[in-house]
């Protein structure tokens, strides 16, 4: 019934505020960022067949100029929504004529912080269901403090902006919360080992370590302070799900990231994926979980008679990749990041105290 009811009120133009005609998806469909584009595609074309509702689709090639086309074309359209966008350029060039259509964005790719914290002057319809720039920072800082409240930690970080701010982040946060860190530097990267950084920790007594730095040089830090006899873990960002290098990462190893979205998907969900020979992947399930938003957005809208915008915000949505929520600002009322360990082969969850 609720497909029904939300295809019929698509097609017959009865979402208050929009001329609903279906759910738009702009992504980059060429250009170097094709492979993700097509991936939030797919998943995105999914979601519209289980759901019952019509896709206007639109390449944005990751440009401004192919942002501000494809928000023309979803207008011309009267789309009820549109998801997608990977690409700030595009995204900002699309939103001045989206918003003044009234058509809400639902983008689970673009993290730039000042597409929501400019909200209250820009007054853009913009609704992130992936993270800002920062909360893997502020994810890092917070769990991290209380992980490791009662042990020597250090924090190093490679030199570059990311490690630097990822590193000083926590530094912060540790202070604010009384903790003082045994030791603090930054090391030189992409080295063969690094035996003195690790013999510098080592003297400082440090057993649990923050490295503000890439997959490769953590491996080789924990490989060096196990062949050093020292036990430390080791910790770091999102870069710890690259891909692999030369040196085996540690078991114990821990990471704050994005859960494996795929891992919490419902096995109906996945067998949609598998019958259409779509891998679930990258985009493809926050695409398919963009789209149900916007369903669930418009079933609300029709039911209450109050506009698609007035529906995103302060709701719960049920979706594959779990129940979310936007604030007022069109943020993620929760911090996606969570920790986890790595096994030996793959990185699980870890209970945070």
């Amino acid at each position: 019934m609720r497909r029904t009811i939300v295809s019929i009120a698509l097609s017959a133009g009865m979402i208050h505020g929009a001329g609903a005609d279906g759910i738009g998806v702009i992504a980059p469909l060429s250009g170097p960022s094709a492979l993700l584009g097509q991936q939030m595609r797919a998943g995105a074309e999914i979601a519209a067949a289980d759901l019952g509702v019509t896709l206007t689709v639109r390449d944005d090639a990751c440009t401004a100029q192919g942002g501000e086309g494809a928000a023309r074309d979803m207008v011309a359209a009267k789309v009820a929504a549109v998801t997608g966008f990977l690409c700030t350029e595009a995204i900002e060039a699309a939103l001045p004529v989206l918003t003044t259509a009234g058509i809400p964005v639902v983008t689970p790719g673009v993290r730039t912080n000042s597409l929501t914290d400019r909200r209250k002057k820009t007054g853009w319809l913009v609704y992130r269901l992936g993270p800002r720039a920062d909360d893997e920072r502020a994810a890092t800082a917070a769990i991290l403090t209380r992980l490791w409240r009662d042990e020597l930690f250090a924090i190093i970080d490679d030199g570059t902006i990311y490690g630097r701010e990822l590193a000083e982040s926590f530094r912060n946060a540790a202070e604010q919360n009384g903790l003082k860190p045994v030791f603090v530097d930054t090391f030189r990267p992409q080295l063969d080992n690094q035996v003195a950084t690790v013999g510098r920790l080592r003297k400082a007594g440090a057993t649990r370590v923050l490295v503000g730095g890439d997959r490769e040089d953590i491996a080789i830090l924990a490989r060096d302070a196990a062949a050093l006899g020292n036990g430390m873990i080791f910790a770091g960002g999102e870069g710890l799900r690259g891909a692999p290098g030369e040196t085996p990462l540690a078991a114990g190893t821990i990471m704050i990231g994005l859960p494996e979205w795929s891992d919490g998907a419902s096995p109906e969900v996945l067998s949609r994926f598998s019958e259409r020979q779509v891998v679930p992947e990258g985009y493809a399930l926050p695409a398919y979980a963009a789209v149900e938003v916007a369903t669930q957005a418009l079933e609300a809208a029709l039911t209450s008679g109050r506009p698609v915008t007035e529906t995103l915000a302060g709701h719960d949505f049920v979706t594959a990749i779990g129940t979310v929520r936007f604030d007022t600002d069109g943020n993620l009322g929760d911090n996606p990041y969570r920790a986890f360990v790595y096994d030996g082969t793959r990185f699980v969850p870890m209970e945070v105290p």
